[in-house]
């Protein structure tokens, strides 16, 4: 594909800092090897960050690069190498509806697609290989805000691996050499009260520790596994009784045991990384879970929405056995605290300092202190829709709504906008952040902006 590119062109306690720094990859300010960063944290610090930027007048603009067909999955970063995936479909009017609304219906498309992943180089944008893992008819409808490429990449900067539903998981090396791929069936991800409409499927795998993770909540048979990451076998594969879930695990990591944590409607919890054993469970979620636990410490905040309740949760992961809250209780021995109604519907939260941050679909962010739940502010960012989650930096938070359009709000207590910009596209993907660069994913492009000093590129 041509490459278009522009001219360079409640103060925290010390038992809760002395368990932050044990979390995985926080510190690692180059890499951004799963959805949303290291562990799901969606933080990258170390670097500046611009409050400002003009695509339309090449301000702070590194590169932007086309990427044909529909994706919604975030761009990951090793060290200078960018991986995204796509799905290009034989239909030339593939459209994505951005927006509040409330229709359940797919989209009606038969055609054949190319599951097709992308590996560009961070600096220039250049794309250096692209492979096809699959072609043929979508075995699942997607929504008409989802796609057929929804579940972001995951590498260890040795093997990078593609997830794309019934369509089966791909494993690369860096060079875009194929050692294996396997197939799991159908995975049907859809509302589970009205069975006939499919959404796709949206969960990202994870690496950790030579292991593959995937959780695959769907219609039939759900359940989390972990597979070798030099062949793909099966360590271990774990049921689950639930309903679809487009939610990604987190690791968390004590004494030595690793723990896959996972978000859920009737089971939220905790299972043993090594062997693929309950550790602890809960119920009463959002009936259509989608943010990814974000693990701060020894504790996890899990939200979701939809439905009868919209929760935020405080779990310490200490806990065993079910820890699920009695009717009237918003904690216990094992939930520091909760919310009922403040959950976020699709954005993962946000821990950076000592504050949660939770954007909810129709833009309200609101600021908790992450001790005690404290609401420290509840603003409304702006008009339209908020799919993708925000990521943090350099003190500051980023936020895309679906028109296109970055908040940059300050960090801390205080609600202060540093600045707002376009993407000049629609915009439903969580970005990227290395080294002071950060990658946007928009309907047609991926755009790389960054504050240092601007470099000539050829067009």
């Amino acid at each position: 594909m041509p490459i278009k590119t522009l001219k360079m062109i409640a103060p925290i306690t010390g038992l809760y800092i002395l368990l932050f720094s044990t979390n995985i990859g926080y510190s690692q300010n180059i890499q951004w090897p799963s959805f949303r960063g290291p562990n799901g944290t969606g933080i990258s610090d170390g670097y500046p960050l611009p409050v400002s930027w003009d695509i339309e007048n090449s301000k702070n603009i590194l590169w932007k690069t086309s990427i044909p067909g529909l994706g919604l999955s975030s761009p990951i970063i090793w060290e200078d190498k960018v991986f995204v995936s796509t799905s290009v479909g034989e239909k030339r009017d593939q459209t994505i509806k951005p927006g509040l609304y409330g229709n359940i219906q797919s989209v009606n498309d038969n055609s054949i697609h190319h599951w097709i992943i992308y590996c560009l180089d961070k600096n220039t944008g250049r794309i250096l290989w692209e492979k096809v893992a699959y072609t043929g008819v979508p075995k699942i409808k997607r929504h008409t805000k989802s796609t057929h490429a929804n579940s972001s990449l995951a590498t260890d900067g040795k093997h990078v691996v593609a997830f794309f539903g019934s369509e089966g998981i791909y494993c690369y090396d860096m060079n875009g050499t194929l050692l294996w791929s396997r197939n799991f069936g159908i995975l049907d991800s859809g509302y589970f009260v009205a069975p006939q409409a499919q959404w796709e499927f949206g969960s990202s795998p994870i690496i950790y520790n030579n292991m593959v993770i995937i959780q695959c909540d769907v219609q039939k048979d759900s359940f989390i596994a972990a597979l070798n990451i030099n062949d793909g076998s099966t360590l271990w594969k774990t049921p689950r009784s639930d309903v679809p879930t487009w939610s990604t695990p987190s690791i968390h990591v004590s004494d030595g045991t690793a723990q896959v944590v996972v978000n859920g409607y009737k089971h939220i919890g905790g299972y043993d990384a090594v062997t693929g054993q309950e550790l602890w469970r809960m119920d009463g979620g959002g009936d259509i879970p989608v943010p990814t636990p974000v693990i701060y410490g020894n504790i996890a905040f899990i939200t979701s929405a939809h439905g009868p309740k919209a929760p935020i949760y405080a779990v310490k992961l200490d806990a065993r056995g079910d820890i699920s809250l009695r009717d009237g209780e918003t904690s216990n021995k094992h939930i520091v605290w909760s919310r009922t109604r403040d959950g976020a519907y699709m954005a993962t939260p946000l821990v950076y300092g000592d504050c949660l941050y939770v954007c909810e679909l129709h833009g309200v962010l609101s600021c908790y202190g992450i001790g005690t739940g404290k609401v420290l502010y509840q603003k409304r960012l702006g008009g339209g829709a908020f799919t993708a989650s925000p990521v943090a930096g350099d003190g500051k938070i980023y936020i895309n709504s679906e028109d296109g359009d970055v908040y940059i709000i300050k960090a801390g207590p205080d609600y202060q906008v540093l600045g707002r910009n376009s993407l000049d596209e629609i915009s439903l993907a969580t970005p990227a952040i290395s080294e002071g660069i950060m990658i946007f994913r928009t309907k047609d492009n991926l755009v790389a902006i960054s504050q240092s000093s601007p470099t000539q590129l050829d067009k």
